[in-house]
C-alpha cells in the first residue's frame, strides 16, 4: 500500500467526491480524518465503512471558516495518530450546480461571493496554517486543494464558485513556491462536473449529455476518478511535482 502509515486529513469528506477521497486512502492504508461540518451520519458512514474494511479513520467535526475550530481539529488528529502529513482542501459551502436558478452577474450579491470565498479560500486557509508547523519540523508534507475545470472552460458560468476556485488556484502556486524549501509539495487537481453528487443533484440530465457528448472519452467524470489524481499527487510518484494544477475532466480542457 503506497501511503500505508500516513496520516491524511480530507476537509468535506462525509459525501461526494470527499468521500471517495477518503475511502481511496484508506485503500492505500493512511489514517484518514473525514472532516465534516453538519453530516456527522454521513462521515460516520464513510468512517465505519473504511473501519470494517480493516482501515483506520475518525470522524472530526469542524467548520473550517472558524480558525479555532480547525486548530482543535489538527489538535484531535495530532493526539491520535500525530502529525497530519497530507492535507486535501476539499470542503465546499452549501453549492449546488444548478444552472437554471444560478446568479447572473447583474443579480448576483456579494454575499454569495463571499460566501464561497470563505468557504473555499478562507477554510483553506486555515487549515493550510493549522498544520504547517508540524510539517515544516518534519521537513515533509503534501498539501492538495480541490479545483475546477471550469476556470477554463465555463460551460456554465457559475460566477461565484468559479472565482473563488481561481483565487485558490493562485493560492496554491504561492504556497508550492515558498514551502518547497521544506520539502512541502501544493497541488491542484481540478475536476470536472461530477456525476452525480449531491453539489451537481440539480444539474440537468440535458447539460449532462451535452458535457459527455464534447467529452473526448465520452463520460462524464467519476467522483473515483478525481480520487485517484489526488492519491498521485500524495504519493511518492509525485515527489518532485508542486504548484502545478491537473484537469480530470476526460479531456473537455486540454492544457
Amino acid at each position: 500500500m503506497k501511503l500505508k502509515g500516513k496520516t491524511v486529513l480530507v476537509t468535506g469528506g462525509s459525501r461526494g467526491l470527499g468521500a471517495s477521497i477518503c475511502r481511496a486512502f484508506a485503500a492505500e492504508g493512511a489514517s484518514v480524518a473525514v472532516n465534516y461540518r453538519e453530516s456527522k451520519d454521513k462521515a460516520e458512514a464513510v468512517v465505519n465503512e473504511i473501519t470494517s474494511s480493516g482501515g483506520r479513520a475518525i470522524a472530526i467535526q469542524a467548520d473550517v471558516r472558524d480558525e479555532e475550530a480547525v486548530r482543535r481539529m489538527v489538535k484531535e488528529i495530532e493526539g491520535e495518530w500525530g502529525p497530519v502529513e497530507i492535507l486535501v482542501n476539499n470542503a465546499l459551502y452549501r453549492y449546488e450546480f444548478d444552472p437554471d436558478h444560478r446568479s447572473p452577474s447583474d443579480t448576483l450579491t456579494w454575499e454569495e461571493m463571499q460566501n464561497q470565498l470563505d468557504g473555499t479560500l478562507k477554510g483553506t486557509f486555515h487549515c493550510v496554517q493549522a498544520v504547517l508547523k508540524k510539517m515544516k519540523e518534519q521537513q515533509f508534507g503534501r498539501i492538495i486543494n480541490i479545483g475546477t475545470n471550469l476556470v477554463n472552460h465555463p460551460v456554465v458560468p457559475y460566477h461565484d464558485y468559479t472565482a473563488a476556485k481561481a483565487a485558490l488556484m493562485g493560492f496554491t502556486r504561492t504556497l508550492a513556491a515558498e514551502l518547497g524549501p521544506f520539502n512541502i509539495t501544493v497541488n491542484t487537481v481540478a475536476g470536472g462536473l461530477l456525476d452525480r453528487t449531491r453539489a451537481s443533484r440539480k444539474t440537468s440530465d440535458e447539460v449532462f449529455e451535452l458535457v459527455r457528448s464534447i467529452t473526448p472519452l465520452r463520460r462524464v467524470t467519476r467522483p473515483d476518478d478525481v480520487a485517484g489524481a489526488v492519491l498521485f499527487f500524495a504519493s511518492d510518484w509525485a515527489r518532485q511535482i508542486t504548484g502545478q494544477y491537473l484537469i480530470v475532466d476526460g479531456g473537455l480542457v486540454m492544457n
